[in-house]
């Protein structure tokens, strides 16, 4: 793999990405009993924000840096911004955390993540980052092929958090589906987070079209597109995919959407939610 998240990391993929994440987390603990999250994709952690690869492509300054300076902003958003300030000094935004970092951040005593990279140099960073920290295992392998070996973890409860670089482009869509059935079959209670890019968006519908068919009672997709998705050559918006959502997440994140499609969006920004199957319809 060519592909280093260092380059996008805080950009306005990675702001949508880790809102939901947290309010997934968020609801895990609720309940007293220890959770499992699967990282099928995990990168380094955790990425500098003026470093050599981020300052190459400004990204972050379209994501993160515009949030971070204000203020009255949803519930939500702001305890996303508690989180990423935690990893930095105090009024500074030097760092940003990768969504193993900020699951670790969340996690309790109890709870437990496994953390998984292909790529030999994020591995190791990985692996330094979390060396003293017994709650993560870090996995120098194929996530999807965690997704069989790992599952159903002892726990019962968890989330599986499958965000892969796309170096296959629209192939990658297959992937995903053999992972979600076999996650699924493995564990059908389990929580399931799909991170998607979105350029054209109308060639999502086949994926869409057989996520409708997957063996789970509920799942919808949140996006935020920052520009019109009518160019294939760039990344106009992303979107999350939830396969048994938690209680309510839709009503916690549909208010949270239009704000970040108007501080993050250009001209024809647009965000929305989209239930894909719905308990009892």
């Amino acid at each position: 793999m060519n592909y280093r998240h260092a380059f996008h990391a805080g950009n306005h993929a990675d702001v949508l990405k880790h809102i939901v994440l947290i309010a997934l987390l968020e609801a895990l603990k609720r309940k007293d009993t220890p959770f499992f999250v699967l990282d099928t994709h995990a990168g380094r952690g955790q990425y500098l924000l003026q470093g050599e690869h981020a300052d190459k492509t400004g990204e972050a300054r379209g994501g993160i840096f515009r949030l971070f300076v204000l203020h009255g902003l949803p519930a939500l958003v702001q305890r996303y911004l508690k989180r990423v300030q935690a990893d930095n000094p105090v009024g500074a935004l030097v760092n940003y955390p990768g969504s193993p970092l900020l699951a670790a951040q969340m996690m309790r005593d109890g709870d437990r993540l496994a953390a998984c990279e292909l790529q030999p140099e994020e591995a190791r960073a990985l692996a330094a980052l979390f060396k003293t920290d017994s709650r993560v295992g870090v996995h120098a392998r194929d996530g999807y092929g965690a997704v069989k070996a790992m599952l159903p973890p002892k726990e019962k409860r968890g989330l599986v958090l499958i965000d892969p670089p796309y170096e296959a482009q629209e192939a990658e869509f297959g992937t995903i589906l053999t992972a979600l059935k076999e996650g699924l079959a493995r564990w059908p209670t389990g929580m399931f987070a799909v991170w998607y890019p979105i350029k054209q968006r109308r060639t999502l519908n086949p994926f869409f079209r057989k996520v409708a068919h997957l063996p789970c009672k509920s799942a919808f997709t949140v996006e935020l597109l920052v520009r019109a998705d009518d160019s294939p050559l760039r990344l106009n918006g992303s979107g999350m995919l939830i396969v048994n959502p938690p209680y309510q997440l839709d009503s916690e994140l549909a208010p949270v959407l239009p704000v970040l499609s108007r501080l993050l969006g250009e001209a024809h920004a647009n965000a929305r939610l989209d239930w894909i199957i719905r308990e009892g319809t």
